[in-house]
């Protein structure tokens, strides 16, 4: 009993050799259909060591996506591509634009600066839009980018956010983000007083 066993398994392999010879058979009933069929399922056998690694990524996908769905539409920047993109603590502080950074005091409008030339207002919008409830008239009018482009104050920017907390969720996870291979240095703006008054104020702390 014990050796007659493995000859079951030989015949098993015999069966794969009969496979092979299907085709030919197929073609002469001329169904097109079913070597379809056949090619598919011998796909599915060959593969069936592959099928097992895509599953994890596309489940991957729908959570990212779904996540996007809960948060902000998928026209903006996700959480997770901010996060990705963004220079960790250690990186920012061996970064010379970072040395002497301080966010400022908080208000609802937030300061970008060393910002690469090809940056354009579409792109501060795919990312900070995130931010802001679209369906709303009063964000939506609140919501104002000013991208500077000449001048001394090349490269930096001023967005207007529907209020304080939005802004300081925007400060809090877009500074130190990669655009354009230049990393983004965000502060809460300074209130638009003169000079003096500013310098004053610094002096008062």
């Amino acid at each position: 009993d014990v050796f007659e066993q493995p000859q079951h398994v030989g015949l098993k392999k015999i069966e794969f050799h009969i496979t092979t010879d299907i085709p030919a058979v197929l073609q002469i009933n001329s169904g097109k259909k079913e070597t379809n069929d056949l090619y598919a399922t011998t796909e599915e056998i060959n593969n069936t060591g592959f099928g097992r690694i895509f599953p994890a990524p596309s489940s991957n996908d729908k959570m990212e996506t779904e996540e996007e769905e809960d948060e902000i539409p998928s026209e903006f920047i996700s959480r997770r591509d901010l996060e990705k993109n963004r220079l960790s603590k250690e990186e920012m502080e061996k970064v010379s634009v970072f040395k002497n950074y301080e966010p400022g005091d908080p208000n609802c409008r937030i300061y970008v600066k060393n910002l690469a030339k090809q940056v354009q207002e579409k792109d501060l919008k795919f990312i900070f839009g995130r931010y802001v409830d679209f369906q709303s008239e009063v964000e939506r009018n609140m919501f104002d980018i000013r991208l500077m482009k000449e001048g001394r104050m090349k490269g930096q920017a001023f967005i207007g956010l529907p209020n304080e907390k939005a802004a300081a969720k925007a400060l809090k996870e877009a500074n130190g983000y990669v655009l354009f291979e230049k990393p983004m240095v965000v502060q809460f703006a300074r209130s638009a007083r003169p000079k003096q008054d500013a310098n004053e104020g610094k002096r008062k702390k």
